[in-house]
């Protein structure tokens, strides 16, 4: 069911000093910021050959970015983020298998405007898993 990990998304607490650890440290290319309301983050992604790394920063007081770092001042890893063909057939399997979705259920848009969801990390061994459709 779930293809290519898309991106691992790391929590930051400083989103242009973390920018620039991947850019002049790292060499890395980097994207401008995004601003996700609907999400709650604003984020920036590192482009690999094999992936991205997607970093994100809380975007107003109700960000669930803010509570992950209160709990995790540094920073650190938040989600993995995987590809699926159909988001609504993956869904209704995961369901049927017993694993819980966040929110309503419904996909809404992420960061690359495609349909995604995100899984309860206590069915997947404490990670929270985002499903992005290709």
């Amino acid at each position: 069911m779930i293809g290519r990990l898309n991106h691992i998304a790391i929590a930051v607490p400083d989103l242009i000093s973390a920018a620039n650890i991947y850019t002049q440290i790292l060499e890395a290319k980097v994207s401008a910021p995004k601003k996700l309301p609907l999400h709650g983050v604003t984020t920036v992604f590192v482009e690999l050959s094999n992936t991205k790394i997607e970093l994100l920063h809380p975007l107003g007081k109700n960000s669930p970015i803010q509570s992950f770092l209160e709990k995790n001042p540094s920073g650190g890893v938040h989600h993995l983020c995987f590809e699926v063909k159909n988001i609504l057939g993956a869904r209704d399997h995961l369901i049927a298998n017993g694993a819980r979705v966040l929110g309503d259920g419904i996909p809404k848009p992420g960061a690359h405007d495609k349909p995604v969801l995100f899984l309860h990390p206590k069915d997947f061994i404490g990670t929270l898993i985002e499903l992005e459709q290709l």
